[in-house]
């Protein structure tokens, strides 16, 4: 439930993609909110999300900085390609608006964090699009270890895998426009939400290594998404990382757009006094002298019934209301800087350090 007010939050977007129009879908169903404005290059989706959401005509536009100067919205949603979230966050922050951001953050820390201080600077509210912490096996997890049933958590291992996924739309097999691919686009779900039920260590070194052999090539096989543009393909098929974090624990992760094995999309964890898998959501611990493992009979839903709906919601109220954000850009910032390390591992065939 939120607090009551007459005021709505009069919210534009930059980009009107896919992801933008899920975001206004549950927007839309909210009593203090008001879609006002967007921006994108492609007339066709901003006429689209017009329609379906009665925006005006004469505030879709194509320059984000014309539609920040004249609607002058109170916040923003951030729904571009990787390459354009900084300097689309940093514009709609100097604008005046708070400000939300899909995942992953930006192209690299640095941008990451050019985004923190700016909000820090003109005291306003930036969050990240993290969904998966919202979800209720999320929630439960992250009760768990914080009332210390895991002990010291020891290890984790993050699987964002897809045996044949590379997308056949947008721009995710171009390293210039979105940073990387399966790592920085699916792998930053896994990641980020298992290192918000961790309770976010500070991480301090990894390593990684990618792999590209089917992206960059014609691939007849039978797919659910077949004929990607292979002659710009510029980012790896599979990346593999591990994180060291201060507190001791070693984080693995997994991801992949092409790889021979079963599609899966979990994490697991596992501390000196239990372990836990988050999807299927089991926890494995000792009870009554015996190895026991259990799920919990329900979990909640939340008011919104969806992982999205929540984190939109959750951004409304803490624009209005004061809330406090459970995306907050520091998170952001902690994901970037382990993707980058990944990638620069990767690149110099050796261990780098995470400051």
């Amino acid at each position: 439930m939120t607090a009551s007010s007459d005021r709505k939050l009069r919210i534009a977007f930059i980009g009107a993609g896919g992801i933008a129009g899920a975001h206004m879908k549950d927007l839309a169903a909210m009593k203090d909110v008001e879609i006002v404005a967007m921006a994108d290059l492609s007339e066709d989706s901003m006429a689209k999300h017009a329609k379906a959401y009665n925006i005006a005509a004469e505030n879709c536009f194509t320059d984000y900085k014309k539609m920040l100067a004249k609607v002058k919205p109170d916040a923003v949603s951030v729904c571009t390609p990787n390459g354009m979230h900084a300097k689309a966050t940093v514009a709609a922050l100097t604008a005046g608006a708070d400000v939300i951001v899909e995942k992953p953050m930006a192209m690299s820390a640095k941008e990451a964090q050019s985004m923190v201080d700016c909000a820090k600077k003109l005291k306003k509210k930036l969050v990240i699009g993290f969904q998966y912490r919202y979800a209720g096996n999320s929630q439960f997890l992250r009760k768990q270890v914080a009332e210390g049933r895991f002990g010291d958590i020891l290890y984790v291992r993050c699987q964002a895998l897809r045996r044949r996924g590379i997308p056949n739309w947008g721009v995710f097999g171009r390293k210039d426009l979105q940073g990387g691919g399966p790592m920085i686009d699916i792998g930053v779900h896994i990641l980020e939400c298992a290192h918000y039920v961790m309770g976010s260590p500070k991480p301090v070194a990894a390593s990684g290594a990618c792999y590209t052999y089917m992206g960059n090539t014609k691939v007849d096989t039978v797919s659910q998404w077949p004929n990607w543009d292979y002659k710009t393909y510029t980012v790896e098929d599979m990346a593999i990382g591990q994180i060291r974090f201060d507190n001791g624990a070693i984080l693995n992760i997994e991801a992949s757009f092409v790889a021979h094995t079963k599609s899966k999309w979990t994490f697991e964890i596992m501390g000196t006094k239990a372990g836990a898998t988050w999807e299927p959501l089991e926890m494995f611990h000792d009870f009554g002298g015996y190895m026991i493992n259990s799920t919990p009979d329900y979990l909640p839903a939340g008011d919104f019934g969806s992982n999205m709906g929540a984190k939109m919601r959750n951004f409304v109220d803490h624009c209005l209301y004061g809330k406090p954000t459970l995306c907050p850009a520091e998170d952001g910032l902690a994901v970037q800087k382990m993707l980058d390390a990944v990638y620069e591992s990767s690149d110099k065939g050796k261990e780098v350090r995470i400051k």
